[in-house]
Order: C-alpha cells, then structure tokens, then sequence
C-alpha cells in the first residue's frame, strides 16, 4: 500500500511512511504544493524555460512562470505522530511522463492538481491514475482572476469515476495543501480496503 514501517523504539509507536505523487499539468502549482507542506527543505529538479522548449511547452495563462521541473519535487509531512507523507511532485510536460512510471512505483495514491483555466491539462493525469487504478483525487488550484467553479462542475467537465474526490485548495497554504493530502489518504485507505476485501471475497 506505498508504505514504510520503521521498529518501534523506546515504546514509540511505529512510524509508518506513504508515498504520495502530486501531478498535473505544466504550471499547475505541483512545485508550489509541495515546497508549501513540506516540513523539510524540498528537493527540486526545476530548470529555466528555454528557447528551445517554447515549441512544445504551452506556456499561455501562466506567462510569469520562469522554470519548470524536469525529473521530480521531493518533500515530506507529517500527518499525526507516526504517521509521514513522502511526496513526488511529478514534471507536467509530456516528454517528461517516461518518469511517471517509476514514480509511481509502490504510491499510496495521488493528487491531481487543476486549474480552471486550463483544466484540459489535467486530462492525461486523470486518465494515467484511473488506467492504473492508482486512488486519486483532484485538487483544483484557486489562482486569483480564475473564474470559481463547484466540486459537482468540476467532477463532471473531467468525467471523473464516480466517487473520485474534487476539493479547492490555495497551493500556497501549508493548511489548504494538507487537507488535500489527508483527504486522499483517507480516500486511498477506502478504496485500498475495498479491493482487499473483494480480492478475499
């Protein structure tokens, strides 16, 4: 179920750590999530945009972002005592999406990270974690000037499996970006549950 365990010592409880993907598309805010969680100085593999990807790399609506992730974000958070998040921020082009597979190796489930103006770019995200049946949910990304759309309106333009949880968030809120992260372990844990259950049944 994408977790470690570490012995308990000293009458400790034992620790317990999930890897979590953060995915989207390009200048979602999947950068900007994690470093705004994390409770350790992130890692990050971000690069500035260059000439030479102004081709591929749709850059309208976010013409202020300067670099971009090229391998992954890496950050963790502590959820309650015993209980830690290690995070994957995903790169959001397409010729980055070889390391998907990798990262998602062993994840507890992911979040979806969407903008409503350019919620388009969250489509092969969606598609990648329902494929897998990796748990996920989406967390729509409230930038300012954005028109504010519901839950229900946003479930329903991704055609989302029934289910599948839609929350807002602010990226750049630790609070905001860890509701986000305790709705989908709870969530993962539900459907993790579901299908041992059914596998047994």
């Amino acid at each position: 179920m994408g977790s470690e365990r570490s012995d308990a010592t000293d009458g400790e409880t034992a620790a317990m750590a999930l890897k979590i993907l953060v995915a989207g598309g390009f200048g979602v805010g999947k950068t900007t999530l994690v470093g705004a969680v994390s409770e350790i100085r992130p890692l990050r593999t971000e690069e500035l945009l260059s000439e030479a990807g102004q081709s591929v790399d749709d850059t309208e609506g976010i013409d202020r972002k300067t670099t971009t992730t090229v391998a992954m974000d890496f950050g963790r958070i502590t959820i309650r005592s015993g209980l830690s998040l290690y995070l994957f921020g995903t790169p959001g082009q397409d010729r980055f999406w070889f390391l998907w597979d990798e990262l998602s190796q062993g994840a507890l489930g992911a979040v979806v990270l969407a903008d409503t103006r350019r919620l388009e770019d969250c489509f092969p995200a969606v598609d990648y974690f329902e494929h897998r049946r990796i748990p996920f949910v989406v967390a729509v990304n409230c930038f300012a000037r954005a028109r504010t759309y519901g839950a229900q309106d946003v479930s329903r333009a991704l055609d989302l499996d029934r289910g599948t949880p839609v929350v807002l968030c602010d990226a750049r809120d630790r609070d905001s970006g860890k509701e986000v992260l305790i709705r989908l372990v709870e969530y993962a844990g539900r459907m993790h549950a579901t299908r041992l259950l059914d596998s047994v049944g």
